[in-house]
Protein backbone atom coordinates (compact mmCIF):
# COMPACT_ATOMS: atom_id res chain seq x y z
CA UNK A 1 0.00 0.00 0.00
CA UNK A 2 2.59 2.22 0.60
CA UNK A 3 4.00 2.24 -3.21
CA UNK A 4 0.61 3.87 -4.06
CA UNK A 5 1.98 6.64 -1.91
CA UNK A 6 5.05 7.09 -3.18
CA UNK A 7 3.99 6.70 -6.89
CA UNK A 8 1.37 9.56 -6.33
CA UNK A 9 4.12 12.13 -6.82
CA UNK A 10 5.79 12.36 -9.70
CA UNK A 11 8.32 15.36 -10.01
CA UNK A 12 7.72 18.16 -11.94
CA UNK A 13 11.03 17.42 -14.09
CA UNK A 14 9.81 13.82 -15.03
CA UNK A 15 6.22 14.77 -15.82
CA UNK A 16 7.60 17.32 -18.03
CA UNK A 17 9.84 15.19 -19.96
CA UNK A 18 6.77 12.95 -20.11
CA UNK A 19 4.42 15.68 -22.09
CA UNK A 20 6.95 16.69 -24.43
CA UNK A 21 8.14 13.38 -25.52
CA UNK A 22 4.81 10.93 -25.76
CA UNK A 23 1.97 12.14 -28.56
CA UNK A 24 -1.18 10.39 -26.90
CA UNK A 25 -3.26 13.97 -26.04
CA UNK A 26 -5.29 13.85 -23.23
CA UNK A 27 -7.42 16.65 -21.65
CA UNK A 28 -7.44 17.26 -17.88
CA UNK A 29 -10.02 20.02 -16.75
CA UNK A 30 -9.43 21.46 -13.54
CA UNK A 31 -12.96 21.94 -12.35
CA UNK A 32 -15.28 25.05 -10.55
CA UNK A 33 -17.43 27.05 -12.62
CA UNK A 34 -16.19 26.35 -16.24
CA UNK A 35 -12.28 26.78 -15.77
CA UNK A 36 -10.19 26.47 -18.48
CA UNK A 37 -9.21 23.20 -19.82
CA UNK A 38 -5.27 22.46 -20.36
CA UNK A 39 -3.91 20.16 -22.94
CA UNK A 40 -1.31 17.98 -21.72
CA UNK A 41 0.92 15.09 -23.45
CA UNK A 42 0.50 12.22 -21.33
CA UNK A 43 1.72 8.42 -21.07
CA UNK A 44 -0.68 5.39 -22.26
CA UNK A 45 -1.43 4.23 -18.65
CA UNK A 46 -4.02 2.44 -17.43
CA UNK A 47 -7.07 3.47 -15.05
CA UNK A 48 -5.23 2.39 -12.06
CA UNK A 49 -2.09 4.43 -13.19
CA UNK A 50 -4.07 7.28 -13.42
CA UNK A 51 -5.34 7.13 -10.18
CA UNK A 52 -2.05 6.84 -8.55
CA UNK A 53 -1.08 10.03 -10.91
CA UNK A 54 -3.96 11.79 -10.04
CA UNK A 55 -3.30 12.27 -6.73
CA UNK A 56 0.05 13.88 -6.92
CA UNK A 57 -1.51 16.74 -9.27
CA UNK A 58 -1.02 19.40 -7.19
CA UNK A 59 2.59 18.97 -7.79
CA UNK A 60 2.48 18.33 -11.61
CA UNK A 61 0.45 21.79 -12.27
CA UNK A 62 3.60 23.50 -11.40
CA UNK A 63 5.06 21.68 -14.46
CA UNK A 64 2.04 22.70 -16.54
CA UNK A 65 2.37 26.26 -15.73
CA UNK A 66 5.95 26.30 -16.24
CA UNK A 67 5.12 25.24 -19.86
CA UNK A 68 2.08 26.99 -20.43
CA UNK A 69 3.72 30.40 -19.43
CA UNK A 70 6.49 30.09 -22.61
CA UNK A 71 3.26 29.36 -24.91
CA UNK A 72 1.96 33.46 -25.58
CA UNK A 73 -1.12 31.61 -27.02
CA UNK A 74 -1.56 30.47 -23.68
CA UNK A 75 -0.86 33.44 -22.04
CA UNK A 76 -4.63 33.70 -20.94
CA UNK A 77 -4.65 30.23 -19.43
CA UNK A 78 -1.85 30.88 -17.13
CA UNK A 79 -3.28 29.34 -13.62
CA UNK A 80 -0.99 31.41 -11.63
CA UNK A 81 -1.38 34.66 -13.19
CA UNK A 82 2.46 34.83 -13.13
CA UNK A 83 4.48 36.90 -15.81
CA UNK A 84 8.36 36.09 -16.91
CA UNK A 85 9.69 38.08 -13.62
CA UNK A 86 8.23 35.70 -11.38
CA UNK A 87 10.98 32.90 -12.81
CA UNK A 88 13.53 32.54 -10.00
CA UNK A 89 16.93 30.46 -10.62
CA UNK A 90 17.83 27.89 -8.93
CA UNK A 91 20.58 28.41 -6.30
CA UNK A 92 22.97 25.48 -4.44
CA UNK A 93 23.13 25.29 -1.12
CA UNK A 94 26.85 26.53 -0.44
CA UNK A 95 27.40 24.99 2.80
CA UNK A 96 26.01 21.84 2.00
CA UNK A 97 29.23 19.94 1.55
CA UNK A 98 30.77 21.80 4.84
CA UNK A 99 27.83 20.16 6.95
CA UNK A 100 27.71 17.15 4.97
CA UNK A 101 23.77 17.94 4.14
CA UNK A 102 22.70 15.68 1.28
CA UNK A 103 19.48 14.88 -1.04
CA UNK A 104 19.00 11.10 -1.10
CA UNK A 105 21.46 10.64 -4.15
CA UNK A 106 24.07 12.55 -2.05
CA UNK A 107 23.84 15.91 -4.36
CA UNK A 108 23.55 19.42 -2.99
CA UNK A 109 20.09 20.79 -1.96
CA UNK A 110 18.89 23.66 -3.43
CA UNK A 111 16.63 26.73 -3.40
CA UNK A 112 15.31 29.75 -5.46
CA UNK A 113 15.43 33.16 -3.65
CA UNK A 114 13.32 36.64 -4.82
CA UNK A 115 15.00 39.57 -2.77
CA UNK A 116 12.62 41.93 -1.58
CA UNK A 117 11.71 45.55 -1.91
CA UNK A 118 10.48 48.36 -0.33
CA UNK A 119 8.93 47.77 3.14
CA UNK A 120 9.12 44.47 2.68
CA UNK A 121 13.15 44.35 2.83
CA UNK A 122 13.55 43.43 6.23
CA UNK A 123 10.16 40.77 5.93
CA UNK A 124 10.61 37.08 4.43
CA UNK A 125 8.21 34.23 3.48
CA UNK A 126 9.39 30.86 3.15
CA UNK A 127 7.60 28.54 1.19
CA UNK A 128 8.79 24.14 1.63
CA UNK A 129 7.98 22.73 -1.89
CA UNK A 130 6.04 19.26 -1.17
CA UNK A 131 6.10 15.77 -2.99
CA UNK A 132 5.32 12.94 -0.09
CA UNK A 133 7.92 10.42 1.39
CA UNK A 134 9.38 7.53 0.92
CA UNK A 135 8.92 4.30 3.67
CA UNK A 136 11.52 1.45 1.32
CA UNK A 137 14.99 1.37 -0.12
CA UNK A 138 13.40 0.61 -2.88
CA UNK A 139 11.24 3.72 -2.53
CA UNK A 140 13.85 6.28 -1.57
CA UNK A 141 16.07 4.70 -4.91
CA UNK A 142 13.39 5.66 -7.00
CA UNK A 143 13.46 9.27 -6.00
CA UNK A 144 17.07 9.69 -6.71
CA UNK A 145 16.22 9.79 -10.27
CA UNK A 146 13.96 12.85 -10.12
CA UNK A 147 13.89 16.27 -8.43
CA UNK A 148 12.44 15.19 -5.26
CA UNK A 149 15.37 13.10 -4.81
CA UNK A 150 18.25 14.68 -6.08
CA UNK A 151 19.10 18.59 -7.16
CA UNK A 152 20.27 17.08 -10.29
CA UNK A 153 16.95 16.85 -12.06
CA UNK A 154 15.55 20.24 -10.33
CA UNK A 155 14.70 22.82 -12.92
CA UNK A 156 17.10 25.62 -13.40
CA UNK A 157 14.14 28.08 -12.91
CA UNK A 158 10.89 28.16 -11.39
CA UNK A 159 7.71 30.40 -11.30
CA UNK A 160 6.66 32.28 -7.94
CA UNK A 161 3.26 32.44 -7.67
CA UNK A 162 0.90 32.29 -4.99
CA UNK A 163 2.32 32.89 -1.71
CA UNK A 164 5.62 34.16 -3.25
CA UNK A 165 4.21 36.18 -6.36
CA UNK A 166 5.41 40.09 -6.29
CA UNK A 167 2.41 41.24 -7.67
CA UNK A 168 0.22 42.69 -5.18
CA UNK A 169 -2.93 42.14 -6.73
CA UNK A 170 -1.80 38.23 -6.53
CA UNK A 171 -0.35 38.78 -3.18
CA UNK A 172 -1.46 41.60 -1.73
CA UNK A 173 0.29 41.11 1.34
CA UNK A 174 3.51 40.13 1.28
CA UNK A 175 4.22 40.68 -2.08
CA UNK A 176 7.14 42.41 -1.84
CA UNK A 177 8.74 40.48 1.02
CA UNK A 178 12.01 38.66 0.66
CA UNK A 179 10.68 35.02 -0.48
CA UNK A 180 12.16 31.99 -0.68
CA UNK A 181 11.13 28.10 -2.10
CA UNK A 182 12.93 25.46 -0.34
CA UNK A 183 13.38 22.15 -2.29
CA UNK A 184 12.25 19.04 -1.09
CA UNK A 185 14.83 16.09 -1.53
CA UNK A 186 15.35 13.71 0.84
CA UNK A 187 11.50 12.16 1.24
CA UNK A 188 11.23 12.62 5.16
CA UNK A 189 9.83 16.15 5.56
CA UNK A 190 13.25 17.18 6.58
CA UNK A 191 13.38 14.69 9.29
CA UNK A 192 16.31 12.26 8.55
CA UNK A 193 19.04 11.63 10.12
CA UNK A 194 22.33 10.43 9.04
CA UNK A 195 22.14 7.54 12.25
CA UNK A 196 20.05 5.44 10.18
CA UNK A 197 21.83 5.33 6.92
CA UNK A 198 23.98 2.35 8.76
CA UNK A 199 20.61 -0.01 8.13
CA UNK A 200 21.50 -0.14 4.30
CA UNK A 201 23.92 -0.71 1.70
CA UNK A 202 21.74 1.56 -0.87
CA UNK A 203 24.56 4.51 -0.39
CA UNK A 204 21.28 6.74 0.16
CA UNK A 205 21.90 10.03 2.45
CA UNK A 206 19.02 10.60 5.17
CA UNK A 207 20.09 14.02 5.83
CA UNK A 208 16.67 15.78 6.17
CA UNK A 209 17.59 17.37 9.57
CA UNK A 210 21.20 18.92 8.32
CA UNK A 211 19.39 19.96 5.07
CA UNK A 212 17.22 22.33 7.54
CA UNK A 213 19.53 23.32 9.31
CA UNK A 214 21.85 24.10 6.54
CA UNK A 215 19.18 25.40 4.47
CA UNK A 216 18.21 28.25 7.70
CA UNK A 217 22.18 28.91 8.32
CA UNK A 218 22.64 30.35 4.84
CA UNK A 219 19.29 32.15 4.55
CA UNK A 220 20.60 33.93 8.05
CA UNK A 221 23.49 35.23 6.27
CA UNK A 222 21.67 36.46 3.52
CA UNK A 223 19.82 38.33 5.54
CA UNK A 224 17.39 36.19 7.16
CA UNK A 225 18.95 36.97 10.54
CA UNK A 226 17.60 40.99 10.34
CA UNK A 227 13.92 39.93 9.88
CA UNK A 228 11.64 41.73 11.14
CA UNK A 229 8.83 39.40 10.73
CA UNK A 230 9.08 36.19 9.03
CA UNK A 231 6.67 33.39 7.81
CA UNK A 232 7.43 29.86 7.62
CA UNK A 233 5.11 28.23 5.05
CA UNK A 234 4.72 24.72 2.81
CA UNK A 235 2.54 22.80 1.30
CA UNK A 236 1.41 19.26 1.68
CA UNK A 237 4.97 17.11 2.74
CA UNK A 238 6.33 20.51 3.35
CA UNK A 239 3.30 21.49 4.89
CA UNK A 240 4.31 19.24 7.51
CA UNK A 241 7.45 20.16 7.27
CA UNK A 242 6.23 23.80 8.27
CA UNK A 243 4.81 21.96 11.49
CA UNK A 244 7.70 20.10 12.35
CA UNK A 245 10.27 22.92 12.27
CA UNK A 246 7.82 25.94 13.34
CA UNK A 247 9.24 26.30 16.76
CA UNK A 248 12.70 25.46 15.33
CA UNK A 249 12.22 28.50 13.18
CA UNK A 250 11.54 31.16 15.69
CA UNK A 251 14.09 30.32 17.80
CA UNK A 252 16.59 30.77 15.21
CA UNK A 253 15.26 34.53 14.54
CA UNK A 254 15.22 37.93 16.79
CA UNK A 255 13.64 37.73 19.40
CA UNK A 256 11.62 40.78 18.48
CA UNK A 257 10.65 39.71 15.81
CA UNK A 258 7.09 38.66 14.48
CA UNK A 259 7.70 34.88 13.56
CA UNK A 260 3.99 32.65 12.24
CA UNK A 261 4.43 29.48 10.40
CA UNK A 262 1.74 28.19 7.75
CA UNK A 263 0.77 24.77 6.70
CA UNK A 264 -1.41 23.97 3.62
CA UNK A 265 -2.91 20.77 3.14
CA UNK A 266 -0.09 19.26 5.60
CA UNK A 267 -2.54 18.53 8.16
CA UNK A 268 -2.57 14.43 7.17
CA UNK A 269 -5.23 12.66 9.35
CA UNK A 270 -4.52 8.98 11.09
CA UNK A 271 -7.54 7.70 9.91
CA UNK A 272 -8.63 3.95 9.26
CA UNK A 273 -9.03 3.38 5.28
CA UNK A 274 -12.26 1.92 4.18
CA UNK A 275 -11.25 -1.35 4.70
CA UNK A 276 -10.66 -0.80 8.31
CA UNK A 277 -6.97 -0.99 7.38
CA UNK A 278 -4.51 1.64 9.30
CA UNK A 279 -2.98 1.94 5.71
CA UNK A 280 -1.13 5.64 6.17
CA UNK A 281 0.10 4.79 10.33
CA UNK A 282 2.03 1.72 8.67
CA UNK A 283 3.56 4.09 6.02
CA UNK A 284 4.43 6.77 8.50
CA UNK A 285 5.86 3.95 10.68
CA UNK A 286 8.01 2.88 7.87
CA UNK A 287 9.20 6.28 7.25
CA UNK A 288 10.14 7.59 10.33
CA UNK A 289 12.06 3.84 11.13
CA UNK A 290 13.85 4.15 7.33
CA UNK A 291 14.74 7.81 8.03
CA UNK A 292 15.57 8.17 11.74
CA UNK A 293 12.81 10.97 11.71
CA UNK A 294 12.04 10.30 15.20
CA UNK A 295 15.04 12.50 16.21
CA UNK A 296 13.03 16.08 14.38
CA UNK A 297 9.75 14.95 16.48
CA UNK A 298 8.43 16.65 19.72
CA UNK A 299 10.05 15.21 22.26
CA UNK A 300 7.38 15.20 24.37
CA UNK A 301 5.54 13.29 21.94
CA UNK A 302 8.03 10.80 21.19
CA UNK A 303 8.70 9.98 25.12
CA UNK A 304 4.78 9.02 25.40
CA UNK A 305 4.09 6.98 22.61
CA UNK A 306 5.25 5.31 19.14
CA UNK A 307 7.25 7.78 17.23
CA UNK A 308 5.69 7.40 13.81
CA UNK A 309 2.11 8.60 15.79
CA UNK A 310 4.16 11.76 16.19
CA UNK A 311 4.27 12.38 12.53
CA UNK A 312 1.39 12.97 12.35
CA UNK A 313 0.12 16.69 12.36
CA UNK A 314 -2.67 16.40 15.29
CA UNK A 315 -0.25 15.07 17.84
CA UNK A 316 2.89 17.60 16.28
CA UNK A 317 0.56 20.98 17.01
CA UNK A 318 -0.18 20.36 20.36
CA UNK A 319 3.29 21.16 21.47
CA UNK A 320 3.97 24.08 19.43
CA UNK A 321 4.23 27.24 21.20
CA UNK A 322 4.59 29.46 17.72
CA UNK A 323 1.29 30.54 16.45
CA UNK A 324 0.28 28.19 13.35
CA UNK A 325 -2.26 28.74 10.65
CA UNK A 326 -4.06 25.71 8.97
CA UNK A 327 -5.14 25.43 5.37
CA UNK A 328 -6.47 22.45 4.46
CA UNK A 329 -9.76 21.24 2.45
CA UNK A 330 -11.69 18.50 4.54
CA UNK A 331 -12.00 16.83 0.84
CA UNK A 332 -8.53 16.69 0.16
CA UNK A 333 -8.06 14.23 -2.83
CA UNK A 334 -4.86 13.34 -2.11
CA UNK A 335 -5.65 12.15 1.67
CA UNK A 336 -8.69 10.47 -0.27
CA UNK A 337 -6.97 8.86 -2.54
CA UNK A 338 -4.11 7.57 -0.30
CA UNK A 339 -5.55 7.48 3.09
CA UNK A 340 -9.28 6.95 2.63
CA UNK A 341 -9.26 4.97 0.16
CA UNK A 342 -5.78 3.29 -1.37
CA UNK A 343 -5.84 1.32 -4.70
CA UNK A 344 -5.60 -2.35 -2.69
CA UNK A 345 -8.57 -1.58 -0.95
CA UNK A 346 -10.59 -0.55 -4.65
CA UNK A 347 -9.84 -4.08 -6.83
CA UNK A 348 -12.96 -3.37 -8.75
CA UNK A 349 -12.49 0.54 -9.56
CA UNK A 350 -15.87 1.44 -7.20
CA UNK A 351 -14.40 4.48 -6.17
CA UNK A 352 -12.05 5.64 -9.64
CA UNK A 353 -14.91 7.75 -11.01
CA UNK A 354 -15.35 8.96 -7.65
CA UNK A 355 -11.54 10.00 -7.00
CA UNK A 356 -11.72 11.60 -10.68
CA UNK A 357 -14.21 14.36 -9.83
CA UNK A 358 -16.18 14.68 -6.48
CA UNK A 359 -19.23 15.48 -8.51
CA UNK A 360 -19.26 11.92 -9.66
CA UNK A 361 -19.40 10.43 -6.22
CA UNK A 362 -22.37 8.59 -5.76
CA UNK A 363 -24.75 9.25 -2.30
CA UNK A 364 -23.24 6.64 -0.31
CA UNK A 365 -19.62 7.34 -1.18
CA UNK A 366 -20.85 11.07 0.01
CA UNK A 367 -21.48 9.57 3.02
CA UNK A 368 -18.43 8.02 3.44
CA UNK A 369 -16.28 11.15 2.28
CA UNK A 370 -18.92 13.51 5.17
CA UNK A 371 -17.59 11.01 7.86
CA UNK A 372 -13.96 12.18 6.58
CA UNK A 373 -14.89 15.09 6.84
CA UNK A 374 -16.05 14.99 10.28
CA UNK A 375 -12.53 13.14 11.31
CA UNK A 376 -11.08 15.99 10.33
CA UNK A 377 -13.03 18.16 12.14
CA UNK A 378 -12.92 16.17 15.47
CA UNK A 379 -8.84 15.99 14.76
CA UNK A 380 -9.07 19.93 14.43
CA UNK A 381 -10.94 20.51 17.67
CA UNK A 382 -8.13 20.91 20.06
CA UNK A 383 -5.98 23.10 17.76
CA UNK A 384 -9.09 25.26 17.48
CA UNK A 385 -9.36 26.01 21.07
CA UNK A 386 -5.68 27.71 20.62
CA UNK A 387 -5.85 31.38 21.12
CA UNK A 388 -3.01 32.28 18.55
CA UNK A 389 -3.98 29.68 15.66
CA UNK A 390 -5.73 30.00 12.56
CA UNK A 391 -7.68 27.96 9.94
CA UNK A 392 -9.32 27.98 6.47
CA UNK A 393 -10.23 24.79 6.28
CA UNK A 394 -13.02 24.79 3.53
CA UNK A 395 -14.65 21.91 1.70
CA UNK A 396 -13.21 21.68 -2.02
CA UNK A 397 -12.09 18.71 -3.71
CA UNK A 398 -8.54 19.76 -4.01
CA UNK A 399 -4.95 19.71 -2.06
CA UNK A 400 -2.42 22.76 -2.30
CA UNK A 401 -4.14 26.14 -2.02
CA UNK A 402 -1.62 28.39 -1.69
CA UNK A 403 1.11 28.03 -4.37
CA UNK A 404 -1.06 29.13 -7.03
CA UNK A 405 -2.48 32.54 -7.27
CA UNK A 406 -5.79 31.07 -8.76
CA UNK A 407 -6.57 29.48 -5.24
CA UNK A 408 -4.24 32.28 -2.94
CA UNK A 409 -5.89 35.53 -4.28
CA UNK A 410 -7.87 36.15 -7.20
CA UNK A 411 -11.45 37.02 -8.39
CA UNK A 412 -12.20 33.48 -8.44
CA UNK A 413 -10.10 32.15 -5.90
CA UNK A 414 -11.90 29.97 -3.42
CA UNK A 415 -13.61 31.31 -0.07
CA UNK A 416 -15.12 31.92 3.28
CA UNK A 417 -17.25 34.34 4.56
CA UNK A 418 -16.02 36.02 1.52
CA UNK A 419 -12.78 36.32 2.14
CA UNK A 420 -9.88 34.37 0.22
CA UNK A 421 -7.25 32.39 1.52
CA UNK A 422 -4.58 35.32 1.00
CA UNK A 423 -6.66 37.75 2.88
CA UNK A 424 -7.58 35.28 6.06
CA UNK A 425 -3.74 34.63 6.48
CA UNK A 426 -3.08 38.12 6.25
CA UNK A 427 -5.69 38.98 8.81
CA UNK A 428 -4.29 36.40 11.31
CA UNK A 429 -0.54 37.32 10.21
CA UNK A 430 -1.07 40.87 10.86
CA UNK A 431 -3.63 40.26 14.28
CA UNK A 432 -6.03 42.26 12.32
CA UNK A 433 -9.15 39.86 12.95
CA UNK A 434 -9.61 36.31 14.43
CA UNK A 435 -9.15 33.89 11.85
CA UNK A 436 -10.87 30.35 12.26
CA UNK A 437 -12.78 29.61 9.19
CA UNK A 438 -14.68 26.50 8.84
CA UNK A 439 -16.92 25.46 5.43
CA UNK A 440 -20.15 23.88 5.40
CA UNK A 441 -20.05 20.54 4.21
CA UNK A 442 -20.13 19.61 0.34
CA UNK A 443 -21.45 21.02 -2.24
CA UNK A 444 -22.42 24.20 -0.08
CA UNK A 445 -19.54 26.53 -1.31
CA UNK A 446 -19.88 27.57 -5.34
CA UNK A 447 -16.46 29.24 -4.55
CA UNK A 448 -14.57 26.30 -4.65
CA UNK A 449 -12.17 25.26 -6.83
CA UNK A 450 -12.79 21.59 -7.28
CA UNK A 451 -10.39 19.35 -9.31
CA UNK A 452 -11.90 17.51 -11.77
CA UNK A 453 -9.38 14.92 -13.63
CA UNK A 454 -12.29 13.16 -15.84
CA UNK A 455 -10.85 12.91 -19.38
CA UNK A 456 -12.28 14.50 -22.44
Amino acid sequence: MGSDINDAFISTHQFSVTMVANTQRWWIRAGGRGRTSIMILCQRWGKREWAIATAGFAIVLLAFSFIMSSDSSSSSHNFSGATTSDFVPLILLSNAVQRGAYCLDGSVPAYHFQKGFGSGSRRWVLHIEGGGWCNTIASCSFRTKTALGSSKYMEHQVQFSGILSHDPSHNPDFYNWNKVKIRYCDGASFAGHPESEQKNDSKLFFRGQLIWEAMMDELLSIGLSNAQEALLSGCSAGGLATLIHCDDFREILPKDAKVKCLSDAGFFLNEKDIAGNATIQSFYHDVVHLQGAAGSLKKDCVAKMEPSKCFFPQQIVKSISTPVFLVNPTYDFWQIKNILVPGPVDPLDGWYKCQLSIHNCGPEQIQVLQGFRNSFLKALSEFQQMKDGGMFINSCYIHCQTWMSETWHAPNSPRINNKTIAESVGDWFFDRKVTKYIDCPYPCNPTCYNMDFTFH
